[in-house]
């Protein structure tokens, strides 16, 4: 079997859809693959932009790696839309007011740093497409529009302008039926970007049209000189830019279809799409930015690392996902987990795991961590560090020959640990008092770590250490009514022993193996935790 062979076998989400693109570009003759992205820049770039432009990246490599032949990826902004609505986050909005219609690029910049409102807004999106390292191509639509590089396109729909319109008047009601033309003409006198029907299209790409005051116009399609509405400038960009794979939200379903018929009445084929699905909150809502429910790019960066975000938008793309605060530590551990079964997997194998993805094939030695950002969060909690060099003491009992030097990917965790420990995990903290049967096996707990205290030390720090103590804390739980009979006649010890540990010791339902967090704790500390505990009406 061929290494394509055996890379095609291989059921991970983004090789599936590089399979895809692979026999379109085959079946279409072509050799070379051109993605996009696209961006409204009316708005800041956000969570949400992170994930389209990772997962389509993620199928951009996973189709170099399958077939070896080039691609594009261009991250399309329409700056040439009318501002339909004064943003509320941004200065001089009295300012912006008056140019309410006209292109983005056509307005002046509120912040005062560009020649243009869209420019800004554009310069913003590529710093944020840098940071994370993506590689892309930028596309203006202004200058697309004005340079020409869409007039043929443009002349091409003038041709196809009433199959255009039979394409979408049937999704429209009554009153946008009148007046519905997928061209919108740039007033020559106010630049305002204008809504109105075409009295005439004529075969030159010439359109004729009145304002609101009826004076007329006759305005050629070609040269920036109009824009196409919606539905039909994302066709005419895939049919221009011979687009052959672009992802979308759940939202556009109904756009998708409708820009596909009209890429196809142009004489193209439209781009395979893969739907993604939303992100819900924390009642599982759909996501709403005007209703602040939604979770920003800046909120996760502050509590775990960006190679976390990049494994919760790896997982089910087309499955609705809750995206709150408390999925971040999960999102962690589980790059954590992949990245430490990614350094033992041959390929093709290893295309299976996301870090694969991630990291486009190149998983940095310095992603490891010898605690999980789970445990760094109950020593966090436990110890009450208030900063990162408190929590480093607690992790060099764990770990000794480690320190932000040699591991910074765990520096980095242990800073994101203490953040969100703080504000998420401490203000919630309330340790109850053991039953009857849970004080039983506490005080068996603090007898055994007392006597296994001096070997306990004697082993090396780190997991032989956690191991034998872990080993303690199921001796102890192997009790009425912890215990859990074992097919081959053992007993061994039920969840609900572990979480009596965490709700008990720490005010937590639940955490990582109980050892690990007692290692890097110390023993002593824990004694006088168990005893705290003891002492609790």
């Amino acid at each position: 079997m061929s290494d394509a062979s055996a890379l095609r076998s291989i059921r991970a989400w983004p090789i599936q859809e590089a399979v895809r693109l692979a026999d379109r570009l085959a079946a279409r003759g072509k050799t070379e693959a051109v993605f996009e992205t696209g961006y409204g820049p009316s708005g800041l770039p956000h969570i949400g932009t992170f994930g389209e432009v990772a997962r389509t990246s993620w199928v951009r490599h996973a189709f170099t790696v399958l077939t070896g032949l080039p691609s594009r990826l261009i991250a399309f902004s329409d700056d040439m839309d009318g501002l339909r609505k004064v943003p509320d986050n941004v200065p001089n909005r009295e300012m912006l007011a008056r140019h309410l219609g006209r292109p983005l690029t056509r307005i002046p910049d509120p912040f005062g740093t560009h020649p243009s409102f869209g420019e800004h807004n554009n310069a913003r999106l590529r710093a944020f497409l840098d940071a994370f390292g993506f590689s892309y191509e930028f596309a203006s639509a202004t200058d697309y529009y004005t340079s020409g590089r869409f007039d043929a396109a443009l002349l091409r729909m003038a041709e196809k302008h009433d199959e255009i319109r039979e394409i979408i008047l049937p999704t429209l009601g009554p009153e946008r039926r009148a007046t519905y033309s997928p061209f919108l003409p740039i007033h020559p006198i106010t630049g305002v970007v204008m809504q109105v029907p075409m009295e005439e299209v004529r075969p030159d790409g010439t359109l004729v049209w009145r304002d609101e005051e009826g004076r007329r116009f006759e305005t050629p399609v070609t040269g920036g000189a109009c824009k196409a509405q919606w539905k039909a400038d994302w066709a005419l960009r895939w049919y221009a830019l011979g687009v052959d794979y672009e992802m979308s939200g759940k939202d556009l379903i109904d756009s998708v279809r409708l820009s596909s018929a009209i890429c196809r009445a142009l004489g193209g084929e439209p781009p395979i799409n893969l739907t993604y699905e939303l992100f819900l909150d924390e009642h599982g809502q759909k996501i709403s930015k005007s209703k602040g429910n939604g979770l920003t790019i800046e909120d996760w960066l502050r509590y775990a690392p960006p190679e976390s975000l990049a494994q919760f938008m790896y997982n089910q793309p087309t499955r609705a996902k809750r995206l709150y605060f408390d999925v971040i530590p999960r999102a962690v551990d589980e790059y954590l987990q992949n990245v430490e079964r990614a350094r033992k997997t041959p390929m093709p194998e290893l295309a299976a795991n996301p870090v694969w993805h991630i990291h486009a094939g190149r998983i940095p030695e310095e992603a490891q961590s010898p605690l999980s950002f789970q445990t760094l969060l109950n020593l966090a909690a436990v110890s009450a560090a208030d900063n990162a060099e408190d929590l480093w003491a607690f992790v060099r009992n764990y770990a000794p020959e480690a320190s932000p030097e040699t591991h910074p990917f765990l520096d980095v965790l242990v800073h994101r640990a203490v953040a969100y420990c703080q504000d998420f995990v401490r203000p919630h903290l309330k340790p109850r008092a053991p039953t009857p049967a849970e004080r039983a096996g506490l005080e068996d707990l603090l007898n055994r770590l007392e006597d296994a205290h001096f070997a306990i030390e004697a082993l090396p720090p780190g997991a032989e250490r956690a191991k034998a103590i872990q080993d303690i804390v199921y001796d102890a739980g192997r009790r009425e009514p912890f215990a859990v009979p074992q097919p081959d006649g053992s007993l061994g010890v039920g969840r609900a022993w572990f979480n009596a540990l965490y709700q008990v010791l720490l005010g937590a339902d639940e955490g990582p193996r109980f050892g690990s967090v007692v290692a890097a704790y110390g023993i002593p500390r824990t004694l006088h935790l168990i005893r705290e505990a003891l002492a609790r009406c």
